[in-house]
C-alpha cells in the first residue's frame, strides 16, 4: 500500500513547515557546483506544493533562505537570487493552476530589489486563491523575528497603546511576522541533520518533528506522504497525560 492511501484526512495537519536542507551536498556527491543542487531543489518544492495542495493542507512555510545564508560564497548567495527570481517568474502559472496563495515571511527589505518585484507581483497575483497557503521564510531567521517583535511591542508600550502587564502569548504572537498563521503542527527537516537552525522557534513550541536523511532534492510526494503517516500515529499531548486525551 502506498504511503499516500495510509494518510486521514481528517488527522492532516493544517500547518506543516520544513527546513529544506542539503541542496549543496547533494550537487557535491555528484562533481557539481553547489548551485545544481539548488536548481534541482526547485523541482522537490513543486512536488512538495502540489501535494500539500492535493491533500486540503491549509499552510506550507518553506525556510527557503536564513539571514545567516548571507554570509556564504558571494557566486552561490548571487545565485540562489537569480534562481529565487526565474522560479518565482516560473511557478507562478502553476500556483494559479493549484489554487495555492503566496506569502513571504522574514527581513523581506534586505532582498535585492528584483526579487522584491518578482516576490510582490506574485504574491499580489495570487491573493484571490483560495486554497493552500504557501509561505516562503526569506532572509528570515527566528532570533530575527523574536527581537523585531520586542523592539514592536516596546515602541507600543513607549506610545501608550499597551501596558506593560498587559504583555502576554498573544500579544507577543500578534507581533510576529506568522501573526496570521497558525503554528505548525509538524516540521520536517531533510539532509540528516537533527537541529532547527533559528526557524519558527516560538511558533514550533509544540509541533511535531520529522528528519529525514534525504536530501531535498531527493525529496518527493511520497516522501511527504512517508512524513505525514508518520505524523499521524504520534500522540499529541500538550503537556496531558495520555488518559486525559483518550477521555476527551
Amino acid at each position: 500500500m502506498l504511503f499516500k492511501d495510509k494518510i486521514i484526512k481528517e488527522k492532516l495537519p493544517r500547518h506543516l513547515a520544513i527546513i529544506m536542507d542539503g541542496n549543496g551536498r547533494w550537487a557535491k556527491m555528484r562533481g557539481e557546483h553547489r548551485i545544481i543542487g539548488h536548481q534541482n531543489g526547485v523541482e522537490a518544492v513543486r512536488q512538495t506544493v502540489e501535494g500539500a495542495a492535493e491533500l486540503g493542507i491549509s499552510y506550507l512555510t518553506l525556510y527557503a533562505f536564513s539571514t545567516e545564508n548571507w554570509n556564504r560564497p558571494q557566486d552561490e548567495v548571487l545565485g540562489l537570487m537569480s534562481l529565487l527570481v526565474e522560479a518565482i517568474e516560473n511557478e507562478t502559472p502553476t500556483l494559479m493552476k493549484n489554487n495555492v496563495r503566496l506569502k513571504a515571511i522574514g527581513d523581506l527589505d534586505s532582498l535585492p530589489a528584483e526579487v522584491t518585484e518578482k516576490l510582490n507581483g506574485t504574491i499580489c497575483n495570487t491573493s484571490g486563491n483560495t486554497g493552500l497557503t504557501l509561505v516562503l521564510a526569506l532572509s528570515y531567521s527566528s532570533r530575527w523575528e523574536i527581537l523585531h517583535a520586542v523592539k514592536k511591542i516596546a515602541g507600543q508600550v513607549k506610545k501608550g497603546e499597551i501596558r506593560m502587564e498587559d504583555i502576554n502569548e498573544d500579544i507577543f504572537s500578534n507581533n510576529l511576522t506568522t501573526s496570521e498563521i497558525p503554528d505548525p503542527e509538524l516540521l520536517i527537516r531533510t539532509s540528516g541533520e537533527y537541529r532547527i537552525s533559528n526557524f519558527l522557534l516560538w511558533q514550533i513550541a509544540y509541533s511535531e518533528l520529522y528528519f529525514t536523511e534525504l536530501f531535498w532534492p531527493d525529496f518527493n510526494k511520497e516522501e511527504l506522504y512517508k512524513a505525514l503517516v508518520d505524523y499521524q500515529n504520534r500522540e499529541r499531548r500538550f503537556g496531558k497525560t495520555s488518559e486525559q486525551i483518550k477521555d476527551n
